[in-house]
């Protein structure tokens, strides 16, 4: 799965910056920029892409003006949205998320902060792809993610755990770098989530010096997934 993504920023230096972050994605690509509202509404329309990084501060209208607008058009093919933007108040927060909003990235930021949140993306989508007909309780709350669950850590989100806890399953006993080749993802991203699955003991870890230099850690889960 390769996303296509729009680099939306009104400041060029800032969305070749962004833009570089992306193209170091393996499982993206950059399919165009946008420098105002107006041309971020324009370039979804005409390029539809799966994933749009969208700056808040925007001439002609805001980034969230231009979403309203995309949102509001039933011939566009919505995208993913994420916020990056150095507006932090509440009221901007609040209605980014109403407007579909799950990622939040506030400037600055790194490629790494940036690629773990487009491995969130790519897991949503991922699970979503799974998901046939009807949903049970469980498909449905792994759709919506309801706060009412347990909060993990900074940086790590429900669904992208969900994906690693089931390819570890399927692996029977991987590496960080196995888990993260068989999902598509980031390794340091996998390593995040398995660590944080067994640091909750759902996983076991232990070191295999089979492999030349340095012992690599693998995780099994503690329970297989019926």
């Amino acid at each position: 799965m390769v996303l296509r993504v729009l680099v939306v920023d009104d400041q060029p230096a800032v969305a070749s910056l962004h833009g570089l972050f992306v193209a170091g994605h393996a499982a993206c690509e950059v399919v165009g920029t946008a420098g105002s509202g107006p041309d971020a509404v324009a370039a979804v329309t005409d390029l539809r892409p799966d994933l749009v990084l969208l700056d808040v501060h925007l001439p002609g209208f805001s980034g969230l003006d231009a979403l309203r607008a995309v949102r509001a058009d039933a011939g566009i093919v919505q995208p993913e949205v994420i916020a990056v933007t150095a507006a932090r108040d509440v009221d901007t927060v609040r209605t980014a998320r109403l407007m579909g909003v799950q990622h939040y990235l506030v400037k600055p930021f790194t490629a790494s902060e940036l690629h773990a949140r487009i491995d969130d993306v790519l897991a949503e989508r991922r699970s979503s792809a799974a998901m046939e007909g009807s949903l049970n309780q469980r498909g449905v709350d792994a759709v919506l993610r309801p706060v009412t669950r347990r909060p993990l850590p900074k940086g790590l989100s429900r669904p992208t755990l969900d994906l690693v806890r089931t390819a570890l399953d399927d692996l029977r006993s991987a590496s960080a770098a196995e888990v993260a080749d068989h999902l598509g993802l980031s390794r340091v991203s996998c390593r995040r989530y398995l660590e944080h699955l067994a640091d909750d003991g759902e996983c076991v870890r232990s070191l295999d010096y089979s492999t030349a230099g340095r012992p690599s850690t693998r995780y099994t889960l503690a329970t297989p997934l019926a």
